[in-house]
Formats: C-alpha cells, sequence, structure tokens
C-alpha cells in the first residue's frame, strides 16, 4: 500500500511540476544543520532568535494547537510534517502559530517572523483578524475554509466547498434524465449555501424547483419536513442536503427501499460515511466529493507515523505544502510571493486530487460522483484528471 503512495505522489509530481516526491515511512525528521526540511513547532517564535534563512521560505501555518479545535489543528499540522520528510523538501521553514489564543496576534506574530505566506486559518471567522495583519505587508492567506465568502484576490479558499459538490451532483442527475427536484436542507449557513447553488444549476439547465422544505437541525425535524416533501410530491429527484445519519433518517419517507424513483441525491458530508451503506432507502443515492483513493493511502502512512488515523481535513495541509513547493520554482526567498502564481490556469495536483484558484480566491476542484450501492461505494462518474 506504501508503495502505491510512492507512485502516485511521483506521477502527481511529474505531471503538474510538483516538487519530487518520496514517502519514507516513520522516518524522523532531518536535523536543521542536516540540509533537510525544516519543522517548526508551535511557539511563540520572536524573529531575533530564528536563524536567518537566505535559501529557504519562511511559511506560517496558522491553525488552532489548544481548544476544542486542537486534535484538527494538530492533524493538519502533522500532515505539513510529513509533506516536508516525504519530498525532501530542503527549501521551506515552516512554522506553527497558535491561532486559538487569537487569530491576529498569532498572525501578527508570523509576519514579524519574516513569513512570506501563510497557510491557514482554519475557521472563516478567523480570515479577517489574520487578513488584517497580513494585507499590509502584501502577505497572502491560503486558507483551509470552504466558506467562498472570505475568498479575495489575496485570501485563497483551499477547503472542499459544499456548492461545488452539490452543482456537480445536479449536473450528473439531469444528465441522467432529472427535471423535477425538491429540496430538504437544514435552515442555517450550510442549508442557505447548498439551496442557492442548487436552485441555480436547475435554473441554469432548464430544470425545475418543485419544493424546498427546510428544518432545524438536531432533531427529528428532518423527517417532519421530508413528509411534506412527500405529501406534495411531483418531483423525480431530492436533494437532500445534511449528513450521512440525517438524510438516512429522512430517506424512507421519501421512497421505500428497492424503488428506482425518486433519486436521492446528495453533499460531499456522505462522503466515507459508510454507514449509508446500510441505509436500503439510500440505495442508488448519488453525491460528490474530491477523489478518495489518495487518502486512503495517506491515511495508512499518517498512521504509521503519529499511531492514530487523520481527521479528513488532514490533506488539506498536506497539498498546501506540495503546491507551496510548486511555488517555489518561481519565487526567490525572502521575497513577496510574485502575483498570478496561484492562479495559473493548469491548477495543482495534490492528494484531493487536481485544484486551481480562480482570481477571486476561490478554488474550483474536480469531483467525482458516487453512488451508494449494497455495501460499497462505486464511483460512477471520475473527476477530470485536469482543468
Amino acid at each position: 500500500m506504501l508503495g502505491n503512495f510512492k507512485r502516485i505522489l511521483a506521477m502527481a509530481t511529474g505531471s503538474l511540476l510538483l516538487a519530487a516526491c518520496q514517502v519514507i515511512p516513520g522516518a524522523e525528521a532531518p536535523r536543521p544543520d542536516a540540509g533537510g526540511p525544516v519543522v517548526e513547532q508551535p511557539r511563540v517564535p520572536d524573529q531575533a532568535v530564528l536563524p536567518d534563512d537566505e535559501g529557504r521560505h519562511r511559511v506560517a501555518l496558522l491553525v488552532p494547537m489548544s481548544g476544542s479545535n486542537a486534535d484538527v489543528g494538530q492533524s493538519i499540522a502533522n500532515a505539513t510534517t510529513m509533506a516536508l520528510l516525504d519530498t525532501g523538501a530542503e527549501n521551506l521553514r515552516i512554522t506553527t502559530y497558535d491561532t486559538s489564543a487569537g487569530a491576529g496576534a498569532a498572525a501578527s506574530r508570523a509576519i514579524n517572523d519574516g513569513n512570506r505566506l501563510i497557510l491557514g486559518p482554519l475557521q472563516r471567522d478567523n480570515v479577517g483578524p489574520v487578513l488584517a495583519q497580513a494585507r499590509p505587508d502584501d502577505v497572502p492567506l491560503i486558507t483551509f475554509s470552504n466558506d467562498t465568502t472570505v475568498a479575495r484576490s489575496d485570501v485563497f479558499v483551499m477547503g472542499h466547498i459544499p456548492e461545488q459538490s452539490v452543482v456537480r451532483t445536479i449536473n450528473f442527475a439531469i444528465d441522467q434524465g432529472a427535471s423535477r427536484f425538491a429540496i430538504l436542507a437544514p435552515r442555517g449557513d450550510y442549508g442557505n449555501r447548498t439551496t442557492a447553488a442548487a436552485e441555480q444549476v436547475i435554473m441554469a439547465r432548464g430544470g425545475t424547483v418543485v419544493d424546498v422544505q427546510r428544518y432545524d437541525r438536531g432533531n427529528t425535524s428532518i423527517i417532519s419536513a421530508a413528509d411534506r416533501l412527500s405529501t406534495a410530491g411531483g418531483f423525480d429527484t431530492v436533494l437532500i442536503a445534511d449528513n450521512a445519519r440525517l438524510a438516512a433518517m429522512a430517506a424512507p419517507r421519501l421512497k421505500n427501499a428497492g424503488d428506482s424513483l425518486p433519486s436521492i441525491i446528495g453533499t460531499e458530508l456522505w462522503s466515507r460515511q459508510d454507514t449509508l451503506l446500510s441505509a436500503g432507502a439510500m440505495r442508488g443515492a448519488w453525491f460528490s466529493a474530491v477523489p478518495d483513493d489518495r487518502y486512503r493511502q495517506f491515511a495508512n502512512s499518517y498512521e504509521s507515523r503519529f499511531g492514530e488515523q487523520p481527521y479528513r481535513i488532514a490533506t488539506l495541509g498536506y497539498d498546501a505544502v506540495l503546491l507551496t513547493l510548486r511555488l517555489t520554482r518561481d519565487w526567490r526567498p525572502g521575497t513577496d510571493l510574485p502575483a498570478g502564481l496561484l492562479t495559473t490556469d493548469g491548477g495543482f495536483l495534490g492528494l484531493d486530487g487536481p485544484i486551481r484558484f480562480q482570481t477571486n480566491g476561490v478554488g474550483e476542484r474536480a469531483m467525482e460522483v458516487r453512488q451508494i450501492g449494497n455495501g460499497a461505494f462505486t464511483v460512477v462518474d471520475p473527476a477530470p484528471s485536469g482543468f
């Protein structure tokens, strides 16, 4: 399995000019005086004590390393360490800054330490405070958030965007003959975003939105909302824009197990949710997500190093390092990141497949369509290999 992981990373680097990659399971971090990767652990750095880096790019990783999201932040930080070791990167110094005590303060320390690129923050609410510190010094952000509202010409959204998953699945469903849609979505930001994206693409493709039912998350109101949809009828496809547990609760109210119609479609929240495989009414349902084959191998390599499985979002940290290495081909250490490097038309290839940033900062991803089957997920429409 690890051998396959090596070959995949090597192919990725060759096809999109990433730095050469070699997986080193369980490798120890090289000593700074040995000329290998430099991995800085979370602390409160001070420019006066950091060594001069004439040949290395200083890059800041801003994630929560304490508090309620500390495990997620640690998983991302571990993944960046993996990427440095796997690629043998000698031209990067990545320093981790804890955003839990204040994202703005962490960004200020990162800027004072001479970092010219920020990977992070994780949460959208932290983007504003970080940007306030970074923008005056022309330091761009590659945030792990999936909220497109924070995207700017100097804020690049790297997270898996739910609207893109919805659009991909609905386009596939229409190609299969779907035309009359119902939408079942929670109240709140996620439901608003997915509903708006669904309505827009359905109308653009000449389909009809027959009904939209909203509900409060965290209780059984999704069942009542599904009953209202079922009573009204008139649709051939239902988007359930929620997690696997709630989708499995609603599906039996919309169709019987074994019925082909209405078709049920979902979002990226269903990825790697094996509980869906035992829900009879969910059989045949479609959803879209980034390709998952590289993640499985990444997760095995991660566990061999750190003794536990990573959070799914950890691949963003790994891919951010691969992306940064690609940028260093045209970026001189100690200088500002040249404008336009992040918005190359061909994009970049990582563990989560191809991604390219638009000039407005939104990351566009290639997603595959999966179908829920009897005990397994099947890819029914592969992700494009590039843009």
